[in-house]
């Protein structure tokens, strides 16, 4: 990957974000000194420079002006307050990156210098493991070549599409929850392994590694789900038995409905950040 040659400051210095440093750095995409990052507790400032041999400072106003790219990962709720110390010092000559769920660009336009560059993104807490799925929208004046920027530094923590940004509430409600709902599926795929006989240690490894196996067959092969599925179900075996039990308790349904109502949610975040 080539670097972003741009100095990057991220406003916010919680799991998200260091998975973000972590994955910038390892990518070679970035020097530690190309990074700084603000965070409100002195500990964790601690903590951030310790493990990166990064800047980690409280003034998120300094940190705004040295950099020519900010990201932007704070709690939704104290966006504002953020934007109204920090807003004044970007402008055409920055990019802002936003990570705060349910925030959208008008909000984030209202609060920053006229002409500053905005780019919406939805990563999930796969970034964590540096395996992220990744949106990324276009907002204010932002241009190919930010798009671009943003793409390089969001690949550094996992995959990236592209969408409009009337359709991120929709990835909140697909990938940004979706981790949970993978989690709970493997927690009771793990569960019935233990009903079945096996030690929960090991229903737990053989759920987490089933899972993860099957996502990468899928993103390899580039393959319908269903032609994987039709592939491992024998007539009569033990798959499609299972397979009928799933659609019996409507698993099918109940996830579209969970990626549904998270989607609403979602929207009804953005009305309030109003």
């Amino acid at each position: 990957m080539t670097t972003l040659e741009r100095r990057i400051g991220i406003l916010g210095g919680g799991n998200m974000a260091a998975a973000i440093v972590r994955g910038l750095l390892a990518a070679g995409c970035v020097s530690a000194g190309e990074v700084r990052v603000t965070d409100v507790r002195t500990e964790r400032r601690q903590e951030l420079a310790q493990t990166f041999g990064i800047d980690a400072s409280a003034d998120n106003r300094e940190v705004a002006r040295w950099s020519e790219v900010i990201l932007l990962a704070v709690k939704p709720q104290v966006v504002k307050d953020l934007l109204a110390d920090v807003g004044a010092d970007l402008g055409p000559h920055k990019v802002l990156l936003s990570i705060a769920a349910g925030v959208p660009t008008r909000v984030l336009a209202a609060g920053v210098a006229t002409g500053t560059r905005i780019v919406r993104a939805m990563p999930n807490t796969a970034a964590m493991a540096l395996a992220a799925a990744t949106a990324i929208a276009r907002g204010p004046a932002a241009t190919a070549e930010d798009m671009a920027l943003a793409r390089k530094l969001f690949e550094a923590i996992g995959r990236v599409v592209e969408v409009e940004e009337k359709l991120i509430d929709a990835v909140t409600g697909l990938s940004g929850s979706g981790p949970a709902y993978v989690l709970l599926f493997i927690e009771a795929l793990a569960d019935g392994g233990v009903r079945a006989g096996l030690p929960r240690s090991q229903a737990l490894l053989l759920a987490g590694q089933t899972v993860l196996g099957t996502a990468q067959l899928l993103l390899a092969t580039g393959d319908h789900p269903a032609l994987l599925k039709d592939q491992v179900t024998s007539p009569g075996g033990t798959t499609i038995a299972g397979l009928n039990e799933l659609e019996r308790g409507a698993v099918r349904h109940s996830v579209m409905a969970a990626v549904d109502a998270a989607t609403r949610r979602a929207t009804e975040l953005g009305r309030g950040a109003d």
